[in-house]
């Protein structure tokens, strides 16, 4: 079984793996990271690797805490994966993308494909049907549209996700929420009406902490799954040490 961790700017997410079928699914706070993990090996004692994705050196070392236990892998820039790296600067793109990437190229063979990750940032990531990665984009997911709008003015206040009734806003609440969803559902779907001009036939794949609030929103026809990152942290290590 194997343990596949991935580290947010906030949150941590878990998955228990038995070669593709999920065990078991965990989300918790970095503060409990020790706790949590010693937990989830405790309640699945067959688990012997774990593998982490998205570490700073705090993480890091905590996780090397687990190593008498489990083989502890780190994926990192020198592993070996599924795709041609055609970014400008190969050694900046995010771990969590370049798995994003992967899995997209692992799950969906011979296409062209686009993940997007809705999560604290929300990234678009494209490889195409040759199996090259070509880039894609960042942008300030919800929350971040939200604390923006209040950090950096005078007056507007700091609000919580909550669905628009319609896009016209008819007071200072109404016109944020309308600007911040709407907003980054416009943008999503622009993006997609972009990709699908160059590339007709497309998969686009919607992931991270706010995919099941968008999905429905999207007038675009897209496979939403919450838990792809994990999932391609996954399906990563075992092309890894298959073709290491």
């Amino acid at each position: 079984m194997i343990l596949a961790i991935d580290v947010g700017n906030t949150r941590i997410k878990a998955v228990v793996f038995e070669g593709d079928t999920i065990l078991g699914s965990f989300v918790f706070e970095k503060e409990r990271l020790q706790g949590n993990v010693q937990k989830i090996i405790a309640d699945f004692p067959l688990v012997v690797t774990l593998v982490v994705s998205s570490v700073g050196e705090v993480e890091m070392q905590a996780f090397r805490k687990f190593e008498n236990r489990l083989k502890v892998h780190f994926v990192s820039h020198e592993d070996v994966f599924p795709f041609v790296n055609n970014y400008g600067t190969p050694k900046t793109l995010g771990i969590d993308r370049m798995v994003l990437a992967a899995g997209a190229t692992l799950l969906y063979p011979g296409q062209n494909r686009l993940v997007i990750d809705a999560g604290t940032c929300v990234t678009y990531d494209f490889v195409d049907e040759h199996n090259v990665y070509q880039g894609g984009a960042i942008s300030p997911g919800l929350r971040l549209r939200y604390e923006s709008m209040h950090h950096y003015t005078a007056k507007l206040p700091l609000l919580t996700l909550k669905s628009p009734e319609t896009f016209i806003g008819k007071s200072t609440a109404s016109s944020m929420h309308s600007g911040v969803v709407n907003g980054l559902v416009y943008e999503i779907d622009g993006f997609i009406e972009e990709y699908k001009a160059v590339y007709p036939k497309i998969i686009i794949i919607l992931t991270g902490g706010d995919a099941d609030f968008l999905a429905k929103r999207l007038k675009n026809t897209i496979f939403a799954n919450s838990n792809f990152l994990l999932e391609s942290l996954n399906q990563t290590f075992q092309y890894t040490i298959n073709n290491d």
